[in-house]
């Protein structure tokens, strides 16, 4: 969907559980229930005001087909609401739902996503995005690939091991704020896990979930003091095959952010960026023609809290957030999926400036 638009929406409530290394004693269902209720309690709906929902999950990640039926327990599927789920992280499902509005079929919408990595090896399962029949069956991890890219850039001379160290520092520092992160606060990088990347270079394992609700128009206004409009949100995607694509560039992230219009206004204050790996963040920054004086990551971003299928949606909710505290006016959030920056979605949010 291109900048043009047919109504203004909004995100007007969001909310996260604790992001946990295990969370054994708790289903997906029993994760997801208190943050349903926490971002439907922030805007002063109920479920029955809800004109639209969508949710992300990944039944890879469950071990079971159609697990995302299980989670609508936790929603309330009766009486019959109107309802869609994607197989990919919940900015995709945030998507869905604002082209919902956009047409005028709904003017609330309650998107959510969940995962929880902690019973299987989450490096393996992400394998499975791979080509099935050349790349797949040589079942290369998600780390290994990632230190394919770290790799890159340090031989292009983008980035350097001190430099994605200081990303590693940053990110975890920011994080001590945050109470919903994973890790908080500095710690040191630990053991060299694959080529450059050390142990504070890769995410955490964890369990979580993430809902926000989105409005359009007065509708927006009435729940939020200060709504988070979408200004413009697009996604695009790499060729399928790592050996066609240049690692240390993004340009489906550059093309969504275009067709967003990030580049059209004024210089953002604020970035959410999905990047798993501290070498990611290299390549979005440039893609992105982020400087210095953007605040990348203040909620401490993947590297603190990275529980998968939830955490692109999760980037969005804290740029968000940041414009309902009035901490941001215009922010970014970028979500991605797949290996090495595969898929990349790009939202541009902004505030009432005479909020």
């Amino acid at each position: 969907m291109s900048r043009t638009r047919r109504r203004d929406v909004a995100i007007v409530a969001f909310a996260q559980s604790d992001c946990l290394r295990r969370s054994d004693d708790l289903s997906e269902v029993e994760m997801l229930m208190p943050v349903l209720h926490d971002v439907l309690r922030q805007s002063g709906l109920k479920t029955s005001d809800i004109g639209f929902t969508c949710s992300g999950s990944s039944d890879y990640l469950a071990g079971r087909a159609f697990s995302f039926t299980m989670a609508l327990d936790g929603v309330g599927a009766w009486p019959p609401i109107s309802e869609s789920h994607v197989e990919t992280d919940g900015a995709w499902a945030l998507y869905e739902a604002w082209v919902k509005l956009l047409t005028g079929e709904a003017d609330t919408a309650l998107v959510y996503a969940y995962g929880k990595s902690s019973p299987g090896s989450v490096r393996d399962v992400l394998s499975r995005q791979l080509d099935p029949y050349y790349v797949a069956p040589l079942w290369p991890d998600s780390v290994a690939l990632a230190a394919l890219q770290a790799q890159a850039l340090v031989d292009a001379g983008d980035t350097d091991e001190p430099a994605l160290a200081g990303i590693a520092a940053r990110s975890r520092d920011a994080a001590a704020g945050n109470p919903h992160a994973q890790l908080r606060g500095a710690r040191p990088q630990g053991e060299r896990i694959a080529g450059p990347l050390r142990r504070g270079d890769c995410p955490p394992i964890g369990d979580g979930a993430a809902a926000v609700i989105l409005a359009a128009g007065d509708r927006a206004r009435e729940l939020c003091a200060r709504p988070a409009w979408i200004r413009g949100m697009d996604h695009r995607i790499e060729a399928h095959s790592l050996g066609v694509r240049d690692l240390t560039d993004s340009p489906s992230t550059r093309l969504a952010a275009e067709r967003a219009g990030l580049f059209d206004g004024p210089p953002v204050d604020t970035a959410e960026l999905h990047a798993p790996f501290t070498s990611q963040e290299v390549v979005l920054r440039k893609a992105l023609r982020l400087d210095d004086g953007v605040r990348v990551n203040p909620s401490g971003g993947a590297l603190a809290a990275n529980p998968v299928m939830a955490a692109g949606l999760i980037r969005l909710g804290e740029a968000a957030a940041g414009i309902h505290r009035g901490t941001s006016d215009r922010a970014l959030a970028h979500a991605t999926s797949g290996p090495c920056l595969q898929q990349n979605l790009v939202a541009v949010l902004e505030g009432d400036s005479d909020s």
